[in-house]
């Protein structure tokens, strides 16, 4: 008896390891969520509790309503990350500002769609929409600071999760042709190297571009030699 109890124990943790591996959505979550608080804790992110609330539950009323709307089972983590992302980069100086964009996010991928798929990355729909029509809403850039340190774990922590998402190329792509320009730009206006160097390190664009356009539910849906 005890050993039918310890093998259904057994096979209960190995079926819950593999709903958490197998998955690169909770990667990201683990991922985005350690990313905040090391924000708060080495770089001192001003992050308001109610910025920070209002994200994430305007996110996920949107994403249960509109599960609701189309008779679909309500699930978390889309909506979750997308917070999350909204946390990391987006600052306001009005509750109502933070709500909206989490509404506009999520709300993106229900009115915006093709073929039965939604194209914009929700998060980047937000962001783009509420900082450009607001001037009470902007994108932090320099609040990671351009630390080589911080720079190799964002980029180490995203490679991760764009692996586990098959989503490598997309990303690196953006970051290739993103250098190519900065440093094109350097060279024309005859600006040190070290210019381009600390932009390639900026942990907005690195999370950008390693954990925002790699989303697996907004990328192509064939990759290299596919």
């Amino acid at each position: 008896m005890q050993r039918i109890q310890a093998a259904n124990v057994g096979n209960m943790i190995k079926q819950g390891w593999g709903f958490v591996v197998y998955d690169p959505r909770h990667y990201q979550i683990a991922i985005l969520s350690t990313l905040i608080g090391i924000g708060i804790s080495q770089f001192g992110f001003q992050l308001p509790l109610w910025h920070v609330v209002s994200c994430i539950s305007a996110s996920l009323v949107t994403q249960f309503i509109g599960d609701k709307y189309l008779h679909r089972r309500f699930d978390i983590r889309s909506p979750l990350i997308t917070s999350l992302s909204l946390t990391l980069l987006l600052r306001t100086g009005s509750i109502w500002l933070s709500l909206a964009a989490g509404v506009l996010a999520i709300g993106s991928k229900y009115l915006i769609r093709v073929n039965g798929k939604h194209i914009f990355n929700p998060a980047n729909f937000g962001i783009v929409v509420i900082a450009t029509l607001f001037a009470k809403a902007w994108v932090s850039p320099g609040q990671w600071g351009v630390a080589p340190l911080s720079a190799l774990l964002i980029v180490g922590l995203g490679g991760l999760v764009t692996t586990k998402s098959k989503s490598w190329d997309i990303s690196l792509t953006f970051f290739g042709f993103y250098g190519a320009l900065v440093l094109s730009r350097a060279l024309w206006l005859g600006d040190p190297l070290t210019i381009p160097l600390h932009q390639l390190q900026s942990g907005a664009v690195l999370i950008f571009a390693f954990f925002m356009i790699s989303d697996p539910k907004t990328v192509q849906i064939r990759g290299w030699g596919a």
